[in-house]
């Protein structure tokens, strides 16, 4: 599959980058994409880094503007999108999810984000209710996608979940970057640990994945970029630029990760009756 990433540098002005962003799906498509996987909540900049009961006013209905757009955008160049939206469900109830638009314009389905962080300059509980919708891949006509967002990359429970349910392919829309008071060390640090998690996900599920991360500095913090995409070994078939945008074409064998699983059969040899704590909090001995 040839898959289309857009790692972007977002400004103030919302219609500038959805422009922008319109701008490259249509490159991609242009040049063969099949699959476009956008950035976590890129219609805007990332507004989380404060509480702040007017930045609410952000959030869309699912049905809804953006959907609108680019599902015209999905249906005119023949291509899935993968977008991230601010979702308002209702009034006082909102979500962060991402919605998969189909070759046709549809809506092929919807992810609501499960886990929420709550860290300096990401306060995202302030805005996000935590997603009800459990792990459920998206069945598209380029195959089934385990759709996840940011946070919930660092939990193999998900991800396993998500393969436990067919996903053939692990999306992670991101919006990671330094804390600017951190050492650089430090931040290296952090960054490496992100990208390796991943791989680990794709190494215990035989599934390829792909991680696309906004970059540049928003209002003091900068973000980290380095969109990837893994192979189901966690071999890196493609990482971006730290600091850079970037709209490019990775191909992915989709085949590739029966014949792994074939050789790695952890899915045939994991011990499902041992494992009924996994949904304690913790376990004391």
């Amino acid at each position: 599959m040839k898959i289309g990433i857009i790692q972007q540098h977002n400004g103030e002005d919302a219609k500038a980058n959805v422009l922008n962003l319109a701008t490259k799906i249509r490159k991609l498509a242009k040049e063969g994409s099949e699959l476009i996987v956008l950035q976590e909540l890129h219609n805007s900049l990332y507004f989380c880094k404060q509480e702040d009961v007017n930045l609410f006013d952000l959030a869309e209905p699912i049905p809804g503007p953006s959907t609108t757009f680019f599902g015209d955008l999905a249906k005119e160049l023949g291509v899935v999108i993968v977008t991230s939206l601010f979702e308002r469900r209702a009034t006082g109830l909102y979500h962060n999810t991402a919605v998969v638009l189909e070759k046709d314009g549809t809506i092929a389905g919807k992810y609501r984000k499960m886990h929420i962080p709550d860290d300096p300059g990401y306060y995202e509980k302030f805005y996000f209710t935590p997603g009800d919708l459990g792990f459920q891949p998206i069945q598209t006509s380029v195959g089934k996608l385990g759709v996840l967002v940011c946070w919930d990359q660092w939990y193999p429970e998900a991800a396993r979940l998500m393969a436990l349910a067919g996903a053939e392919l692990l999306i992670y829309p991101t919006a990671i970057g330094y804390d600017p008071n951190d050492t650089k060390d430090e931040q290296e640090r952090q960054r490496i640990a992100w990208q390796t998690v991943q791989r680990g996900h794709a190494v215990a599920n035989g599934l390829p994945v792909v991680t696309v991360n906004r970059c540049g500095e928003e209002e003091g913090v900068p973000f980290w970029g380095t969109s990837f995409v893994a192979g189901p070994q966690g071999e890196l078939l493609y990482e971006a630029p730290i600091h850079q945008e970037v709209e490019t074409i990775v191909e992915v064998d989709m085949q590739r990760s029966e014949q792994v699983r074939r050789w790695w059969p952890f899915l045939r040899d994991r011990r499902i009756d041992a494992y009924e704590n996994i949904t304690k909090r913790y376990i004391l001995e």
